[in-house]
């Protein structure tokens, strides 16, 4: 039994054609990440599609002033903060679209306790993980390139503030989607070293 070939065929690939994704098929994405399984047969997800020049913008501007404070806090040199932050915005203001992934408390059980209130909200994170995985499959499937940029849940609160979202919704997860620019050349992926990352009991 081998790997099916459409799993194979996603890569994280942040190189795009400037060619712009009509919204009949982002919806088709994420269609498919609310196919996801997820706790309770809950939906904890929101997701946000940004592929305006005006939104993009927004959210690299908020997480980015986010980013800087965090990075001057941690004693980064400031030019090498103006050079990070300069990458990601143009990183994110140049992918052609952009899919942010919340969570938010529907459908999930709340407890009184803190260790089960935070096991409620970890199972709500892998599955939005499942859902970013379907999402970045049909992508594949669709000869679209997509990278997962984990930003967002570093500084859910300047994201949302940037796109005008509701209090309730967390910013999780960050897909760049786009067509692949012509060329881009995927490296040889490395062999999975099954044996140091798989047990049997």
């Amino acid at each position: 039994m081998t790997v099916p070939a459409f799993v194979e065929a996603r890569r994280s690939i942040r190189a795009f054609a400037p060619d712009p994704v009509d919204r009949v098929t982002l919806d088709a994405l994420v269609t498919a990440a609310c196919l996801a399984p997820a706790p309770h047969h809950s939906r904890p997800w929101r997701f946000v599609v940004v592929d305006t020049p005006e939104g993009k913008a927004d959210l690299a501007r908020g997480m980015g002033e986010q980013w800087r404070h965090d990075l001057g806090a941690d004693g980064v040199d400031p030019a090498r903060i103006d050079g990070l932050v300069e990458a990601s915005r143009v990183k994110l203001t140049t992918a052609p679209a952009l899919v942010l992934g919340c969570l938010t408390w529907d459908g999930l059980d709340r407890y009184p306790d803190e260790a089960r209130r935070r096991a409620e909200w970890g199972m709500a994170l892998l599955s939005l993980g499942a859902a970013v995985e379907n999402l970045m499959l049909t992508a594949a499937d669709a000869d679209l390139a997509s990278c997962w940029v984990a930003a967002p849940i570093f500084c859910p609160e300047a994201a949302r503030a940037a796109l005008r979202l509701p209090d309730e919704w967390s910013p999780a997860a960050l897909i760049l989607v786009g067509r692949p620019d012509t060329g881009y050349s995927p490296r040889a992926r490395p062999a999975v070293p099954l044996d140091a990352l798989r047990v049997h009991r």
